[in-house]
């Protein structure tokens, strides 16, 4: 974008995303902070009593696959929205971001609990396997006629952790076009259960999708040419930590996930699903390791990202709320390819930002210059006082290496005690 979108009045960024992702006067007027119908949130939820409003908004800088992005990101954590725009730039002016889709298949498992004799199960499931496909997609008429339905079945033994035997599971696969899917994989699997269970003569337990998408990813790669020696080597030290230990893993991929789950809020997506699957997908060695991967290449910086990414882009949340369809509408995605492909993007930009700060000034400071604000408001400034108080804050930090409420409350006082008395 050529424009510094955080210098823009709030009234200029309305302007500039009505006219840059062609939003109307009422989808604009949804950011204005007015609570929604309590009628969607009465369908949406049992026992509602409102709703819980968490800020909404844009990254920028963001060139994906050479197209511009304005990334719309629902969250409530200070730095987040401007440590992905800072790297963002860095990555545009330094590099390129590019992104595929690995797999487009979603699971679902139907269990059979206690297996007498696994290994003809299995040969007996296999062997009807095409009919069994077959019923699936009779179950998803719609599904089957937009290009998409159930694809392959998958058998697996997996023993019993009593040691009293031995589970088969079965495992759909389904290509779920642009939805997450979540309940049409339920509906098909119990639906297969009666027929599985007369082929098998075994009873069927749990039929439910796995949120280990690891049929469907998504993946990022980040390139920053010709990047100073210390700073990469830096990076790719701090990356080497998390590969080495699962504690500073865990952290790790935390950060990444502060760029994935804002834009699955955002759009109305399942963050918590995504989430599980992407942590489960970390320890898919046997050790929980980091989602990313950085590495100097002749004179430059790669990133590398991979994860289970299941989204949706039509139904569900993302088709009700109304301030999803809009983020969508930002993103200018068509498909839930895209998507998933936008937030691998982000997250492996979000995870570059963190190892920088890390690896440079320390993740203390980049953090309190922009949690400045905050400690204004905590201190109890006025909105008119609040930039007054975080820049007195902003510099004192170029001395100390942390400020508290303490230091805000008494820049507060100071500020009041000097201001002119009222005529």
């Amino acid at each position: 974008m050529d424009v510094s979108f955080r210098k823009l009045s709030l009234e200029e960024r309305h302007k500039y995303l009505a006219k840059n992702c062609e939003l109307t006067q009422d989808e604009c007027a949804q950011f204005a902070g007015a609570a929604l119908d309590h009628g969607i949130a009465e369908h949406l939820i049992e026992n509602s009593i409102g709703y819980f409003q968490i800020p909404l908004g844009i990254a920028t800088n963001f060139k994906i696959d050479g197209r511009d992005v304005l990334i719309p990101m629902a969250v409530e954590e200070t730095s987040i929205i401007a440590a992905a725009s800072a790297s963002a730039k860095w990555v545009t002016r330094a590099g390129e971001l590019t992104t595929a889709m690995r797999g487009n298949l979603i699971i679902g498992q139907i269990q059979i609990p206690y297996a007498s004799e696994p290994e003809k199960l299995m040969t007996r499931l296999q062997g009807e396997s095409v009919a069994l496909i077959e019923l699936a997609n009779s179950m998803l008429p719609g599904l089957v006629k937009r290009g998409g339905g159930v694809r392959e079945l998958h058998l697996r033994d997996v023993p019993r952790p009593d040691g009293t035997g031995t589970m088969v599971v079965v495992h759909v696969l389904c290509d779920p076009c642009d939805a997450m899917g979540a309940n049409l994989i339920n509906q098909v699997c119990e639906g297969l259960k009666p027929r599985i269970e007369e082929i098998g003569g075994e009873a069927v337990g749990l039929c439910i999708l796995s949120n280990l998408v690891d049929q469907k990813l998504a993946t990022a790669k980040a390139v920053i040419r010709n990047i100073d020696p210390d700073l990469g080597r830096g990076i790719c030290e701090a990356m080497l930590f998390a590969e080495a230990d699962p504690y500073r893993a865990a952290t790790h991929n935390k950060g990444v996930m502060n760029g994935v789950d804002p834009i699955l809020i955002a759009t109305g997506n399942d963050w918590r699903a995504v989430e599980a699957g992407v942590h489960a997908y970390a320890c898919r060695t046997g050790r929980y390791r980091p989602i990313t991967s950085w590495r100097m290449e002749g004179g430059d910086l790669v990133g590398r990202i991979e994860l289970p990414m299941a989204v949706g882009t039509v139904g569900g949340v993302t088709k009700l709320h109304p301030l999803a369809q809009t983020a969508l509408k930002i993103l200018k995605v068509q498909t839930a390819s895209d998507l998933a492909r936008i937030c691998a993007a982000v997250g492996l930009v979000q995870n570059l930002g963190a190892l920088r700060a890390l690896s440079t000034v320390g993740i203390v400071r980049g953090h309190m210059e922009l949690h400045a604000a905050n400690l204004a408001l905590a201190a109890g400034s006025k909105p008119e006082e609040v930039p007054t108080v975080r820049a007195r804050l902003t510099e004192l930090l170029k001395q100390k290496k942390s400020i508290g409420i303490s230091v805000a409350k008494q820049i507060l006082k100071e500020l009041r005690q000097s201001a002119p008395e009222p005529a």
